[in-house]
This record gives structure tokens, C-alpha cells and sequence, in this order.
């Protein structure tokens, strides 16, 4: 085939991929299908649409991509030749009005405002593409009669959970203030994973949810993410400076682990049945991420440096009943319909930092 996936991306990005064309989630019931992306030109649905793309180089297996994006010129340059293809499509529209692409067999909902940034300066427009995005999806997905539907939605879902328990189960659910904005995010999140068991309910559609954790890889060298902002000094040499302890304890999960996750997720999970994605190997503190990136690169000397001095020493970690439960997700649910994660916390760092520095 011409324009085949490995000689149209970074030889670190290629290497993503094929571990994702590589493990097994049951491909056999994709071949000959088509497959729409919400969210395509982002972090998540650029890496499904193009390992999708991948197994067909490889494999042969004949799936059409349907890739949805809000920005042609920013989706042209990110799929570059490989939208010459003619297994693959662009549908360039807001995912909050009626979808217009041909009709699917299999619907990934990725499209979603995830920065700060963007929770601040536009809340309506974060809760819209989660709340209105997810309806358009799934009426786009009963019109086409889809075969199963995933709904990537989020962590955030769970808000402050209180006691002394170490993980987060997909039973709990915790506190979030309905009538503040800064929860556009999650509360959008929250009801759109009610809107699909409602259609899955009221019309019987095949609807799977995914809860990822802090999903890290090769962000842009400006997004304000923190984990980004750390991969970000390593790429340009400078010392990381963290204005907290670092204290904060998360799941963090690399990219292509999360998609080799959604994909188990939409073809073996049970219908409205949350699926948390986490890899236990990066389950860390904000502090001991930015140590790692450290590590990773020993070459190049670069330390980690606090603002307030007094934040150097280590803090201790304690659970109590008043204590709210740290964002650690409990995985087993995703590990028993047979996915492994690959890629332990300074494997993904290095991947990250060499995907941005690959010219």
C-alpha cells in the first residue's frame, strides 16, 4: 500500500503504534469495517486512527477510518501524507452538531477540551463537546446501527471520595460542587456517561465507558499540563521546578498503553460497565514523575528544584477516614477482559522526549 504508516511518521511514534497493532484485543471482528474517530487530531485519536491504519499495512485487515476534527489545517498537518491514503477520511465538524460521516461500524468518542486552560476561559464549550458531543455521537451511532460504541470518558468523574481506602474502584462516587464552573469537565463527563446508559437503555445501542487515568506521552512543548511541563524541561535541557511538595498521588498511563486499553475496552467490555485504564508501575506522586524524568536522562544533569524551600524534604503519606482517596485507579476490572499494560513510567518519559526531539 502506498503511503504506508511507517514512512509517514517518526520513527518513535511508528514504534507506538505497532505495539498497539500488536497486542490482541480481538481484531478479527474489525476487519472489513468502518471505524469513526472522534477527536481524531488529538492525543488519543491520532494515535487509534493511525494504529488502525497500521493493522491494515500489516495485517491486511481492509478497516476504513473515518477521522472526525474540529481543525482541517491542524488535522492536515498532524496526518500529513497519510490522509492521502484511501483507507482513511477527513469529517471536519464541531462533534456538538449532527455527525455527518458515512455510517459506522465501530464510534470512539475522543473529542474533548481537556486543559485548565480551557476550563477557565471556556467552560460552555468544555461541557458542551462532553454533554451535546456524546449525544451527537450516540445518535450517530444508532443511525448507523453500530456495532459497539466507546465513550472515553474520565478520572475526573469521580470527584473527592473520602476515607481510607488506596484506590479508586468503578463503584465510588465522590463529591463535586454542581455550580461551579471549573467542573465543566467532569460534570460533562458525568452526564454524558448517564446519556449513554440512557441510549443504551432506551434503544438498545452497545455503549462500553472508559474511565482513563492521567494519560502522558508527547504533548506539545506549551501544554500546561504538569506531566507536559515536565517532559518539556527534559526536551529543552533545564532544570524542573515544582512550586508544591509534589505530594499529590496519581495514576498516570502512557499513551499508547491508554489506547491499546480503549481499544480492549470497545470490543470486549461489558455495555455501561466503567473500565478505569491506570498502569500500576506509574501509579506516583507528582514529585517522584518529575524525579523520573530526571533519571531518565542522566546525561543530561538536570535537577529537580523547588520554589519554596521548605518543600524539599519528603512529605509523608498517610490514609485516614478524612482524608480524601488519591487519584489511584483500580484496574483490575480492565485486567480481567485481558489487557496488559507495556510501558512503565520512565520507558513512557524517554518515548515522550523522543518523539518531540525526532526531526
Amino acid at each position: 500500500m502506498e503511503y504506508r504508516v511507517e514512512d509517514c511518521v517518526k520513527k518513535s511514534v511508528y514504534t507506538d503504534l505497532l505495539a498497539i497493532a500488536q497486542t490482541e484485543p480481538g481484531w478479527s471482528r474489525m476487519r472489513g469495517s468502518t471505524v469513526t474517530v472522534t477527536g481524531a487530531g488529538g492525543f488519543i485519536g491520532y494515535y487509534l486512527c493511525a494504529s488502525l491504519l497500521l493493522r491494515n499495512d500489516l495485517y491486511g485487515d481492509g478497516i476504513r477510518v473515518i477521522a472526525l476534527v474540529r481543525n482541517e489545517s491542524k488535522a492536515r498537518d498532524k496526518f500529513g501524507s497519510l490522509l492521502l491514503r484511501d483507507d482513511i477520511s477527513l469529517c471536519v465538524q464541531d462533534v456538538s452538531q449532527p455527525i455527518l460521516a458515512d455510517k459506522a461500524d465501530y464510534v470512539i468518542n475522543a473529542a474533548s477540551q481537556a486543559s485548565n486552560i480551557q476550563f477557565e476561559t471556556d467552560p460552555v464549550g468544555t461541557i458542551n463537546a462532553n454533554l451535546l458531543g456524546t449525544a451527537s455521537v450516540l445518535e450517530y451511532a444508532k443511525a448507523s446501527g453500530a456495532k459497539s460504541t466507546l465513550i472515553v470518558s474520565s478520572l475526573k468523574v469521580y470527584g473527592l471520595i473520602y476515607g481510607s481506602q488506596e484506590k479508586i474502584k468503578e463503584s465510588d462516587s465522590g463529591y463535586i460542587d454542581i455550580t461551579s464552573y471549573k467542573n465543566c469537565y467532569a460534570m460533562g463527563k458525568r452526564a454524558a456517561e448517564t446519556l449513554a446508559a440512557s441510549y443504551c437503555r432506551e434503544f438498545g445501542l452497545h455503549v462500553k465507558i472508559a474511565r482513563p487515568a492521567y494519560i502522558y506521552g508527547a504533548a506539545s512543548l506549551d501544554d500546561d499540563r504538569v506531566w507536559a511541563q515536565f517532559i518539556a524541561n527534559i526536551v529543552k535541557k533545564e532544570d524542573i521546578l515544582l512550586k508544591s511538595d509534589g505530594s499529590a498521588y496519581r495514576s498516570f498511563c502512557y499513551v499508547a498503553d491508554t489506547v491499546s486499553a480503549l481499544l480492549h475496552i470497545l470490543l470486549n467490555g461489558e455495555d455501561i460497565t466503567p473500565y478505569n485504564i491506570s498502569n500500576e508501575k506509574s501509579d506516583v506522586t507528582i514529585r517522584d514523575f518529575a524525579k523520573a524524568a530526571c533519571k531518565a536522562f542522566p546525561e543530561r544533569n538536570i535537577n529537580l528544584r523547588f520554589e519554596n524551600p521548605e518543600h524539599e524534604k519528603e512529605p509523608e503519606r498517610a490514609f485516614s477516614p478524612i482524608q480524601t482517596v488519591p487519584e489511584i485507579l483500580d484496574n483490575s476490572a480492565l485486567l480481567s477482559i485481558g489487557w496488559k499494560p507495556c510501558v512503565d513510567l520512565t520507558q513512557g518519559i524517554r518515548r515522550a522526549v523522543s518523539v518531540l526531539e525526532e526531526t
